[in-house]
């Protein structure tokens, strides 16, 4: 299939997710390999489901950082909107954990860092991810992270009269049960601290090899995010399991006070990264993105 004369759509899907299905593809004018995100509209045309595909699209367009996808193109195809992306080699990290197991503390700590640092750009923009789980952090050959699917991200926005806008259907519950905070499942209401909340739940799972909280169905996990005290994590130094237990608190007050200071909180864990063998490129291969940003890490 081809796009706008433009685009060479794989004849696969890459993945499918609930808002549509996301092909690999090839950019005939720029000569490039690019990722497309169709919005899927199984039961005829869906006015909040469009509007959250656009908003996506504005997000991505305004969170300028090297740990979130680049949009290059926005449009209409036989009446399906669609986005083109920047495409991304890599690992999930809910792939990595299948394959690999629970992560040695460094790399587990690396990879909430990074997510951190992307956090820091979108809340300081009153983005919040909304969505944020192992199948939504990718782990690119270099060693760095990039942060995914922005689909259920909000936009702290006001309209005309003020009000804050309304994307979500007065009693339903979006996001992933694993990895809700319980502010989303009991008020239906999403912050910066909610974030951290998952990034708790990914983070405890990266060091367990298994999700924090699992039930029958979706309620039985509901009722165990807002109930259930999470078990302290074996094995890892005692201030990681101070924190993560901080990042699972009920109440938002308790949690750390932003991503920034969870980055600086993280910092010590991640260092003496071990191999990763069959997951990153060897050391003998020169990594451009690493190369650039040690000299930025110099900076004071």
């Amino acid at each position: 299939m081809v796009i706008g004369d433009r685009y060479d759509l794989d004849d696969l899907p890459l993945g499918q997710g609930g808002m549509g299905a996301v092909y690999g593809g090839h950019d005939r004018r720029l000569d490039r390999k690019v990722a497309v995100k169709f919005l899927r509209l199984p039961d005829g045309p869906d006015e909040e489901l469009q509007r959250r595909f656009i908003r996506e699209a504005r997000i991505l367009a305004k969170l300028d950082h090297p740990g979130a996808p680049v949009l290059y193109d926005f449009g209409t195809y036989e009446q399906r909107l669609f986005q083109v992306m920047q495409f991304i080699e890599g690992v999930t990290v809910a792939d990595l954990l299948s394959e690999h197991g629970p992560l040695p503390v460094p790399w587990a700590a690396a990879i909430a860092a990074q997510a951190c640092a992307v956090l820091t750009a979108a809340h300081e923009l009153s983005i919040c991810h909304r969505d944020l789980k192992p199948t939504n952090l990718m782990l690119c050959p270099d060693g760095s992270v990039k942060l995914l699917d922005f689909g259920l991200a909000m936009l702290r926005e006001t309209d005309v009269a003020g009000r804050t806008a309304q994307f979500t259907r007065i009693g339903q519950i979006l996001g992933t049960p694993a990895y809700m905070s319980p502010e989303q499942i009991q008020r239906g209401v999403a912050g910066p601290k909610s974030d951290l909340y998952s990034l708790g739940c990914v983070l405890h799972e990266m060091l367990t090899g298994n999700q924090l909280f699992t039930g029958p169905t979706e309620y039985a996990v509901f009722d165990k995010q807002v109930k259930e005290q999470p078990p302290r994590v074996p094995g890892v130094p005692a201030a990681l399991d101070r924190l993560i237990a901080e990042l699972l608190e009920k109440e938002p007050d308790n949690r750390p006070p932003d991503a920034h200071t969870l980055f600086e909180r993280l910092q010590p864990f991640a260092v003496d990264l071990p191999p990763l063998p069959g997951f990153l490129n060897p050391s003998s291969v020169p990594s451009p993105g690493r190369m650039y940003a040690q000299m930025v890490g110099r900076v004071r």
